[in-house]
């Protein structure tokens, strides 16, 4: 059952992608697009609740789905569907038919890769799949073809390519540290390397795990590995912004996660867990002074994914099963929350022919329905409740009291606190203020960009409510495989 569902999983983005790109329609490709990610969508829960009774292997366990992997799959086919959605309403406003294929061929190849990345068992493969979606995401983040979207695709391609090359130097020394252990040629699966952890050199160890650490913390946007992030996240098109934040971060983190499950239990756990807190709670500090002081609203996005990628990393790095509960948690709330507050902010920069927050103003004149789902989730993103990330960042706060970086919650408490006076600052701005002057733009939200906020917006408000028990014995089976690692 789990073999043919990761079969579908596949075979939906492969399908829409060469439909996309040999029959060049741009009707034909959007409508394919949004039917590949809503199967995958449908696919990635049975899925996940199958591996819950073991995990699924296919092509001589090159591929292997575990409940972790699964989990990771759930929150991209998420974001898959709605930015899909999203998308044929947002990129016919671009008057870009000619190309519109290319594009949907393009961002259901970016979500074939993501997803991939979440089911090699293979080290080096995996890192291949984590190459794979900078290669192709890069054409997505320049699409417009205007000089400010160009440079950011090549500064993005150019940073998160060296990133990703200290994670193939990681790879290679944890491989050259397990040929030591296991002889000088053996299977690199996840399994192999764990096992070989507690008697590799401990020094070798760490260095190989803060390299992919690095390698990897770059794609994820962890600062100060960060830097392509708020460049590519503002001058793609909406919909790619919402992949890229609420989708290809997920997968990033994922292998730092495995790669921690690695090192634990040997020498240099502390060390990796301390590493994994600090980045995290320093990605934290960097997001929360660049949103008090930032001008441009897709930035202003930006830097929120910087902010809520080291909440995770703090989640990981905190530990145990209310750590990594709270941890994976929010990455389905961030996922959630940042492809809402994405379509709201292509709306607006649609509507009001500006990026610049200043010159956005009085919003709810223009979208009375999308305009309240977007500031609700602005209050969301903020971490303030009835919605899910402050349930989720909550259970992260709390791991962090019972753990040994008791520092790390007292100032994940006071960034918060910055944080939702700062980013709550400028949607006041915009919704309640008004330029001297200003012509008040009028835009119809239209169904493809309305509905897929409400689709976001009333699960956050659900999950912030209710914490569903199944999931919670979902964080505890995957905090049980990570403290064990792969078997």
């Amino acid at each position: 059952m789990a073999e043919s569902l990761l079969i579908l999983l596949f075979a939906a983005p492969i399908v829409a992608a060469v439909l996309s790109f040999a029959v060049r329609s741009p009707r034909l490709a959007e409508y394919a697009t949004v039917a590949a990610a809503v199967l995958d969508l449908v696919v990635s829960v049975p899925l996940l609740l199958q591996v819950l009774g073991g995990p699924a292997t296919l092509a001589h366990n090159y591929i292997r789905v575990d409940v972790l992997g699964a989990w990771v799959i759930v929150c991209i086919s998420i974001v898959y569907a709605l930015a899909s959605i999203y998308a044929v309403g947002y990129m016919r406003l671009l008057d870009e038919d000619e190309r519109l294929p290319v594009f949907y061929g393009l961002f259901s190849g970016f979500a074939l890769t993501m997803l991939a990345a979440c089911v090699m068992n293979n080290v080096g493969v995996f890192w291949i799949a984590i190459e794979l979606t900078t290669l192709i995401s890069t054409f997505l983040v320049g699409f417009e073809r205007e000089a400010e979207s160009t440079e950011a695709a090549w500064k993005y391609i150019v940073v998160v390519s060296g990133g990703i090359s200290l994670a193939l130097l990681g790879t290679v020394l944890f491989y050259w540290g397990g040929s030591l252990v296991l002889g000088p040629s053996y299977a690199m699966t996840w399994a192999a390397l764990h096992k070989a952890a507690p008697s590799v050199y401990p020094p070798l160890l760490l260095v190989s795990f803060l390299l992919v650490l690095v390698g990897y913390g770059t794609k994820a946007g962890l600062a100060p590995m960060h830097t392509w992030l708020p460049d590519a996240h503002s001058e793609s098109p909406a919909p790619v912004s919402a992949m890229l934040s609420g989708a290809l971060l997920n997968a990033s983190m994922l292998g730092i996660a495995r790669f921690l499950s690695v090192v634990r239990g040997t020498s240099m756990d502390g060390f990796a867990h301390a590493a994994v807190v600090g980045f995290g709670i320093f990605s934290f500090f960097i997001a929360s002074i660049f949103i008090v002081r930032q001008t441009g609203i897709k930035r202003l996005m930006a830097y929120s994914s910087v902010e809520h990628i080291g909440v995770q990393a703090l989640g990981l790095g905190f530990g145990g099963t209310l750590g990594v509960a709270g941890a994976l948690y929010h990455m389905l709330n961030h996922s959630l929350n940042k492809s809402l507050m994405f379509f709201g902010a292509g709306n607006a920069m649609r509507a009001y022919g500006t990026k610049e927050i200043s010159h956005i103003r009085r919003v709810l004149d223009v979208f009375p329905i999308s305009g309240m789902l977007w500031l609700l989730g602005a209050v969301g993103i903020a971490g303030a409740p009835p919605f899910a990330l402050f349930l989720s960042e909550f259970t992260v706060l709390r791991a962090g009291i019972g753990s040994p970086y008791r520092w790390a919650a007292v100032a994940f408490v006071v960034l918060l606190i910055v944080v939702f006076i700062g980013f709550l600052a400028h949607f006041r701005a915009m919704y309640f203020d008004k330029a001297p002057g200003q012509q008040i733009p009028r835009l119809a939200g239209g169904v493809w960009r309305t509905l897929p906020m409400w689709l976001a917006f009333i699960p956050l408000l659900v999950l912030g409510l209710w914490w569903p028990h199944g999931l919670w014995q979902v964080f505890a089976h995957i905090s049980q495989e990570l403290m064990g690692g792969a078997q």
